[in-house]
């Protein structure tokens, strides 16, 4: 089973980011005019001082240039830096996790040897995975227990012409969209089944527009992309055609976003503790009364619950032998981990904000914006209902096959 006693490397990472994110993340985040949702301008020079740290590079591989940290110790990172700015947290994770599936695992030495030295030198070169359409959302409440038909929901074409392919379509809720500097676009291409195309930011046909922060629930920077006439290299086709190697649960089944959430409920946690310490009243502290005390203590077993479930999921992604040998019951414990903390984390922060009475919905004060930002983690992603619907599904032994082959067996 997992070890809950972290390495020395591990503890040095994350008090290393914890003091980052003490001196130079939260005292921005933290800025009276930074509260409001519709306002949170990206913090781009703590991103690039994070950059420099190597976060943005973590969990590439040390032959890439990156740290090669695993799974659980990305978690503990953006945990870390969630506490700060979950926005930070965000666009992070999303570039640090796309730089080792793509750089590390699916390229080819020869898209490497283009595209890694650039991401390397550029402390502003983030990633992208493009595989949302418009008026696309997951209905896995019609395929429960079905096989999806993958390339039926993608309208993004990709046609080939001579040495290149010609891309038409538009992408929405890209995560990290206005910051990235490539993208990696899911297509239609002809075959069954998804295509992945690797498009730089500055390729003639294709647009960026950011989404409105009020109009979507999402943390990080996100975006619509444009294609009309995009025209890459033949060469920038990611595997085979008609097997996007992202496609589906593939890029999902990661648990830093729950992290990022648990991250979250640590700020909401430390404000309320560190409040109900100091405010007095019937000549005691509050934390003395038994009210506020009880719902420190719940609000500390939600937490704690919710970080075992993280970690003992990012350990199984670093340690998929577990479910071989059954050290692991073989059920997707991401999903579960996601499902009990954006529940548990959510009623977290409004008890901890409920221990300021009154001012905790105060606009200039922090803790509206805490619950504000576990909303957004309750209802960002895959929906709970359809997580749950996924977790039924290994409950009942069913077996989601592959979009190509699915649809060749019928």
């Amino acid at each position: 089973m997992y070890n809950l006693q972290l390495s020395p490397e591990q503890l040095e990472i994350r008090d290393t980011v914890r003091d980052f994110v003490a001196w130079e993340v939260k005292p921005l985040a933290l800025r009276p005019e930074r509260l409001e949702a519709r306002m949170r301008l990206m913090l781009t020079d703590a991103l690039d001082k994070a950059s420099q740290l190597g976060l943005r590079t973590l969990a590439l591989s040390e032959d890439a240039g990156g740290a090669g940290a695993d799974t659980l110790t990305s978690c503990i990172v953006t945990e870390e830096l969630a506490l700060g700015d979950p926005d930070v947290a965000a666009v992070l994770a999303q570039t640090s996790m796309l730089a080792h599936a793509l750089f590390d695992l699916l390229m080819t030495p020869e898209q490497r040897a283009r595209f890694l030295p650039s991401f390397l030198v550029d402390d502003r070169h983030h990633l992208a995975l493009a595989d949302h359409e418009p008026d696309r959302d997951a209905a896995l409440g019609i395929h429960y227990h079905r096989p999806e038909r993958g390339e039926a929901g993608v309208k993004t074409t990709a046609v080939r012409a001579g040495d290149a392919w010609i891309i038409n379509g538009v992408k929405d809720r890209v995560a990290n969209a206005p910051l990235a500097k490539l993208f990696a676009v899911e297509v239609s291409s002809g075959a069954n089944g998804a295509s992945l195309l690797l498009v730089p930011r500055d390729t003639p046909g294709l647009s960026v527009r950011e989404s409105d922060r009020g109009g979507h629930f999402h943390h990080g920077a996100c975006g619509e992309l444009a294609f009309k006439a995009c025209r890459v290299p033949v060469e920038n086709l990611v595997g085979a055609e008609g097997e996007s190697p992202l496609a589906g649960d593939a890029a999902r089944d990661l648990p830093q976003d729950s992290a990022l959430n648990l991250g979250i409920g640590r700020a909401a946690y430390e404000a309320a503790l560190a409040y109900a310490q100091l405010r007095v009243q019937g000549g005691r502290r509050i934390i003395e009364h038994q009210a506020i005390g009880t719902k420190l203590a719940e609000v500390a077993v939600r937490l704690e619950v919710a970080r075992a479930a993280i970690w003992q999921a990012a350990w199984a992604c670093d340690h998929p032998e577990a479910f071989a040998d059954r050290s692991l019951r073989d059920l997707p414990l991401t999903r579960i981990a996601k499902v009990f903390a954006s529940e548990a984390i959510y009623h977290a922060t409004k008890d901890a904000a409920e221990c300021f009475g009154a001012m905790g919905v105060m606009r200039d004060m922090p803790l509206q914006k805490y619950v504000h930002d576990a909303l957004v983690c309750l209802h960002s992603g895959t929906s709970n209902s359809d997580a749950k619907l996924r977790i039924a599904e290994a409950l009942a032994g069913y077996r989601r096959p592959a979009n190509a082959a699915a649809l060749a067996a019928e």
